[in-house]
């Protein structure tokens, strides 16, 4: 495989909460340029068919394939569950997903085996994290669908009484479980750690499934020779919906991420048309 190691990572999300995922690469790996994709336009995926949300999700990897990026990151657990099979055997560059790495680190850390997993309803159809544990001896894997965390998050909101009674009420049979340890399985849930640690109680160990996958994504650059040496990249976001949007909920959201004044390199905000 010849893949030209100063390309940029392509990075593709329904909308914002793979920000988080780009947020743990840049930080890992400051030097590399990103193309981060953001479906916003059709954004939740959770709700939606899984053969909708592969149709979707192959049509945005497309395109960033087309762009010459060297390798891709599906930094989204529904599109994760609906395409990487297909994705893998479909693109010549490397693939990494969020799913199995959040999974195997929740095995490696858990104290008793107990295990809960939040996500949305198409990734908990998908039935992709019982897989991903199947083979893992004594492991109780709880699921608990969260279908307005991703509402919270794509909408700026982060704290609140509204936020707090949905996370009691979503979280209530991870408490039930006994879980000692729970993956956000949803890249938009780490920007709701602080409601959801606080809701399960600090004996409860959280698994970022978007540091998981920032961690795979260094290892596999790494096994392949892409790893580049520059000290400062070039971040560029493309969205399907109005770039002005994105970036005003990506700057609330994270910050100095996405602050052209902190950045150090180039940064740019750009609609994208995507058909599926």
């Amino acid at each position: 495989m010849s893949v030209d190691i100063s390309a940029p990572i392509g990075i593709f999300d329904s909308g914002f909460g793979g920000l988080t995922v780009a947020r743990a690469i840049v930080d890992q790996l400051p030097g590399e340029d990103i193309i981060y994709l953001g479906d916003t336009a059709r954004a939740p995926y959770g709700p939606r068919p899984i053969a909708q949300v592969r149709q979707y999700a192959l049509a945005c990897l497309d395109a960033l394939v087309d762009m010459g990026v060297k390798a891709l990151v599906i930094a989204c657990n529904s599109a994760s569950a609906a395409v990487l099979a297909d994705a893998r055997e479909r693109y010549s560059i490397p693939v990494v997903e969020v799913i199995f790495p959040a999974a195997h680190r929740a095995v490696r850390v858990s104290r008793t085996g107990k295990i809960a997993v939040l996500s949305t309803q198409a990734t908990a159809t998908s039935g992709a994290y019982n897989d991903a544990v199947a083979a893992a001896v004594g492991v109780e894997l709880t699921t608990a669908v969260c279908p307005r965390f991703v509402e919270f998050v794509e909408e700026g909101i982060t704290g609140g009484e509204e936020l707090l009674h949905a996370a009691q009420e979503y979280l209530a049979p991870v408490i039930e479980s006994k879980a000692d340890t729970v993956i956000l399985g949803c890249t938009h849930y780490p920007l709701l750690s602080g409601v959801i640690s606080y809701v399960l109680g600090d004996d409860v160990t959280l698994v970022s499934s978007a540091e998981e996958c920032a961690n795979a994504a260094y290892a596999v650059l790494a096994d392949h020779g892409l790893l580049r040496s520059e000290t400062t990249g070039h971040r560029r976001f493309l969205t399907t919906g109005n770039p002005q949007r994105f970036e005003l909920i990506a700057s609330r959201l994270l910050g100095d991420f996405v602050s052209a004044d902190t950045v150090g390199g180039k940064l740019s905000y750009e609609h994208i048309k995507v058909e599926p």
